[in-house]
Order: C-alpha cells, then sequence, then structure tokens
C-alpha cells in the first residue's frame, strides 16, 4: 500500500538547514497497524504530514496505492486525501459552532455528497462510535473522550484507506485514552491501515509493528510479539 525509498526532508530558515527525515525507507501492507515513537523534534510530524500528502519531500521516492506521489498533479493529490486518508489530531480541530452531526458532516461536503448521501454514512459511524445521542451537540458539552470520538467519527465517514493519528490520546485522561486506542484497534481490524504517532512506549511496545524515528532516521521493530496485542 505504502512505499518510500530513501526519502529525506530539510527546512531551511536563512542560512541554517535542518534535516528532518534522512534516507527514510518504509513498506506498509494494506491493514497493519503501526505505531511511530520518538522524542520531540525528531521527524514524526513530518513523517506523518508526508505520508498524508500534506507536505512534500526533496529527494526519494513516495508509493501510495502503487502511485508515484512526486509525479501527481495539486488536483491529483487533494482528491487522493480526500478518497484515501483520514486525519485524527491530538487537539480535535473540531467546529465550535456545529453540532456533531455537521462536523462530521463537513468533509462529505467537500467532496461534494448529496445530503441523502452523507446522512446513511454519518448515521453508520455515530452508530459505531456510540455517539448517536450526541448527534446535535456542541463540542463544549462534550468531555474530552467525547470529542475525540467526533475526531475519529470524521476522519472515518468517507471510509478511508489509511488513518493518520498523530497523538490523539495525548490530551485524555487514561480511561479516555484506553477506549479510543481501542477504537483504532477495532478500526483496523476491519481493514483500515492505521498509523499512530504516540509518546506512550508501553502503547507502543504492545503495537504488531513499531517504528522510532531519531533525528530523522528510522529504526523499525521488526521482531513482533502478537501475544501482545490486546486490549488495555
Amino acid at each position: 500500500m505504502l512505499v518510500m525509498k530513501k526519502l529525506s526532508k530539510s527546512f531551511r530558515s536563512g542560512i541554517v538547514e535542518t534535516r528532518a527525515l534522512s534516507n527514510f525507507d518504509l513498506e506498509l501492507e494494506a491493514g497493519e497497524f503501526l505505531t511511530v515513537t520518538g522524542p520531540s523534534g525528531s521527524g514524526k510530524s513530518t513523517f506523518l504530514n508526508i505520508t498524508g500528502l500534506i507536505d512534500s519531500y526533496d529527494d526519494g521516492e513516495y508509493f501510495l496505492d502503487g502511485e508515484n506521489v512526486s509525479k501527481l498533479s495539486d488536483e491529483r493529490l487533494a482528491r487522493l486525501r480526500s478518497e484515501k486518508i483520514g486525519f485524527i489530531f491530538q487537539r480535535f480541530h473540531l467546529i465550535p459552532e456545529l453540532t456533531v452531526y455537521q462536523n462530521i458532516e463537513v468533509p462529505l461536503l467537500y467532496r461534494g455528497w448529496g445530503k441523502s448521501q452523507c446522512k446513511q454514512a454519518i448515521e453508520e459511524v455515530l452508530a459505531s462510535l456510540a455517539l448517536e445521542s450526541r448527534r446535535q451537540h456542541k463540542p463544549e458539552q462534550l468531555s474530552g473522550g467525547q470529542q475525540q470520538r467526533v475526531a475519529i467519527a470524521r476522519a472515518l465517514v468517507g471510509k478511508p484507506k489509511l488513518l493518520l493519528a498523530d497523538e490523539p490520546t495525548g490530551d485524555l485522561d487514561s480511561v479516555s485514552a484506553k477506549k479510543i486506542v481501542n477504537v483504532l484497534r477495532q478500526i483496523n481490524e476491519h481493514g483500515t491501515t492505521v498509523i499512530l504517532v504516540t509518546h506512550d512506549l508501553a502503547l507502543a511496545r504492545k503495537s504488531r509493528r513499531r517504528l522510532q524515528i531519531v533525528d530523522g532516521r528510522l529504526i523499525d521493530f521488526k521482531q513482533i510479539v502478537h501475544s501482545e496485542w490486546r486490549e488495555t
């Protein structure tokens, strides 16, 4: 599904150049659950932004479902983001003036979906995340865990093949965080590829596959202990 070969990315500020990623090699099959750890400033967010087609790269190659990303137009990249990739952010990024239902509807309206098509998809994702009773609530009326479930619902409503989660449990209490992680595992078990960036090393060690990024370089832990993959 996803192949990166010798990927590199640098940022420049005046005469200072900072290497964010260096000779980055990665192959990810459809249906995998990957956790990514690393210290602040190590390149995790850059990796996630490139993976999600939000940011470009300087050198190397990136293939998503067989397409060479560097050869695609901005229009094609935007379409791929919309059709194949879902994003979950630590800060939720819900629109405070909109209800739960309306927040989930936003990405579908950008796709040009009709109201009836939107309604069916939204009802399905509300049910799957136990949010039916909150559909008319505004974000300020929800707990942190509920807000994050709405953010997940918004990311899932278009049925993406790839789900990118950037520290989705970082602002939650331990009980809410465990619930969110178990939701992501259930999503993965239904076939969605998940990449989870986390500072929680205990969680990462239980993952089926784990990467660590240090100074822009990749350490891929390929020795998998499936018995450790369990609900927390």
